[in-house]
């Protein structure tokens, strides 16, 4: 008698695994790729739960608005400039042909005009390694190094946010309701596995769910039938 895979659980759809979308402020990449150079206004600074890194929200050229991953030092009411002839500052979106050797970048695309899938979490940073013909070397925060095309784009700076994991959980319950602001499985302990005086279906050496059938000392006579209370237990 098995149970199904964790991954299949979730594909089950249950409230478990179900993420509470209508909480989290929205996707967090950057915009299409255009020819021009993009502005954008930062309007506020605000934390979502499902991103660890605090998110800016934009203001566009055409008045649009947008979420992005915010960089250390970033202000409210900050222009970042999103484009090829973008400036080397801190916040700014560039192909990784025009950053230079050394620069530390974070939000890197995969594809060109994804968005942005790499270095993303709080604190997170890579660094442009080399630059070959095959294309540009970037050292992920692994020291894995990976190779990416020229006309991906990536923001300067560091990730935001950093530091997060230095705080101490101190108590279990702290973790529990951390997981389950994001709806992440958080482990239960069977009650088998406990002591008799932890959990009604503890105690026993085998994992065997029950209770003592013994009547109690002082059950009522309609309560004292089967096996009855014995007067003392152990050896003498």
């Amino acid at each position: 008698m098995g149970k199904n895979l964790i991954q299949q659980r979730r594909g089950k759809g249950s409230p478990t695994y179900r993420v509470p979308s209508f909480r989290f402020a929205g996707f967090a990449k950057l915009p299409a790729m255009s020819d021009e150079l993009i502005r954008a206004r930062v309007v506020d600074i605000y934390r979502d739960a499902i991103h660890s890194a605090p998110l800016a929200e934009v203001l566009y050229d055409n008045n649009k608005k947008g979420l992005l991953i915010a960089p250390e030092g970033l202000k409210v009411g900050a222009v970042l400039e999103i484009g090829a002839s973008a400036s080397l500052a801190i916040g700014n979106a560039l192909p990784l042909e025009n950053i230079p050797e050394g620069s530390l970048i974070f939000n890197i695309e995969k594809m060109p005009g994804d968005g942005g899938k790499f270095v993303r979490a709080s604190g997170g940073f890579a660094r442009i390694v080399a630059k070959t013909r095959e294309g540009v070397v970037v050292e992920l925060p692994s020291k894995k190094k990976k190779v990416f095309q020229p006309k991906c784009r990536a923001m300067i700076g560091v990730v935001a946010g950093g530091g997060r994991l230095e705080k101490p959980l101190v108590k279990a319950g702290k973790a529990y309701h951390i997981k389950k602001s994001k709806n992440k499985l958080y482990p239960r302990v069977r009650g088998v596995a406990m002591n008799a005086v932890d959990h009604p279906h503890g105690g026993t050496r085998s994992s065997h769910k029950g209770r003592p059938t013994i009547a109690p000392k002082n059950a009522p006579p309609g309560r004292k039938v089967g096996k009855l209370h014995p007067r003392r237990t152990g050896k003498r």
